[in-house]
């Protein structure tokens, strides 16, 4: 059996941008780290939100949860939200569950 990644989010904040590089497992027991790392960027309108997936290597359904949500609140708030470098396993995952048509891919700044 293959040993579980941890997960490990950090945040940078630089040129309008507040950026989430997460790696390792996005499950539900990594939701809590995600949320708290969310806290701090997630209503402001000032910068642009930016999830960086390369380093993602699985996404359960807790965790696309919690990206449908933050693209529900920043929808809400009229404030960018973007993905950048999405894994092919992650990507087809979005593509099954439909959400990878509201995500929009780059950078903000």
């Amino acid at each position: 059996m293959m040993k579980a990644e941890p997960f490990n989010v950090r945040a940078v904040e630089r040129n309008g941008e507040f950026t989430l590089y997460l790696e390792g497992e996005l499950d539900l027991a990594a939701v809590p780290q995600l949320q708290g790392m969310l806290d701090n960027a997630l209503k402001r309108e000032d910068v642009a939100l930016v999830l960086n997936l390369r380093n993602l290597t699985y996404i359960d359904s807790t965790g696309i949860g919690v990206i449908v949500s933050i693209l529900k609140t920043r929808d809400q708030l009229d404030a960018p939200f973007y993905v950048q470098e999405i894994p092919a396993k992650v990507q087809r995952l979005f593509d099954l569950t439909g959400i990878s048509g509201y995500l929009k891919e780059g950078a903000g700044a």
